[in-house]
């Protein structure tokens, strides 16, 4: 096994771990909004199981008061477990099929390919968590207003639903969470690839190169 290969598996399991922890921090601090958002997308004013909220703020008070930290962290394993399991399998999947892209070429990838990449991956990524993101949005909707609780937590919600709906049932919302999960997965790319050109481009700069009074109105104009 080469020492480049090796470095390449360490770099792929490296961006993976940085990815899942990542996605752990971030769904820790903002899932109270998120169930708030939850909420309010789904109250339409007919909805009797669900409090009505006037706006965030009174949503977040409103939650806290009659559900307690409980209330505010419904869902919260499914949506920890989901963003940790995305990031991670997002980036360890954007770094194999980049490996693949750049096979037999000696360039380096062209944003195209760095695109194709991250499109494939957050594609796989939405295939994969959609049924966990499905429990989460379940369980955030679950109320004191319910008389009885449909659900007491992943597993169950899991079980549950496969039981009484069906394996289709995990995959209702699937076209609107593939869209989003390649564009959020798209829109970090395309930072990182214009930081990627930016930094060539200082590097270049150092170096006299001759394309450099070109290479900076392009990145001016982006």
């Amino acid at each position: 096994m080469s020492a480049a290969f090796q470095s390449e598996g360490q770099w792929q399991w490296e961006s993976a771990t940085a990815g899942a922890v990542a996605g752990f921090a971030t769904v820790a601090a903002m899932h109270p909004l998120d169930v708030v958002r939850t909420r309010f997308q789904v109250n339409d004013g007919r909805v009797s199981n669900l409090p009505t909220y006037k706006n965030t703020a009174h949503a977040v008070f409103t939650i806290a008061r009659i559900e307690g930290l409980r209330g505010l962290y419904a869902g919260f394993f499914p949506a920890v477990l989901g963003s940790t399991v995305s990031w991670g399998l997002y980036f360890f999947l954007y770094s194999r099929a980049k490996q693949r892209y750049s096979k037999n070429r000696e360039e380096k990838l062209s944003p195209g390919l760095h695109l194709a990449s991250a499109a494939e991956a957050g594609a796989l990524v939405g295939l994969c968590t959609n049924p966990i993101w499905l429990v989460k949005t379940r369980l955030q909707l679950q109320t004191p207003l319910h008389q009885t609780q449909p659900y007491s937590g992943l597993y169950d919600a899991l079980r549950t639903i496969l039981k009484e709906e069906g394996w289709s049932a995990l995959y209702r919302g699937i076209v609107p969470v593939e869209l989003e999960s390649m564009e959020r997965m798209l829109i970090h790319i395309e930072l990182t690839v214009m930081a990627g050109d930016h930094e060539s481009y200082k590097i270049s700069a150092k170096h006299n190169d001759p394309e450099e009074d070109k290479f900076q109105s392009n990145w001016k104009g982006t």
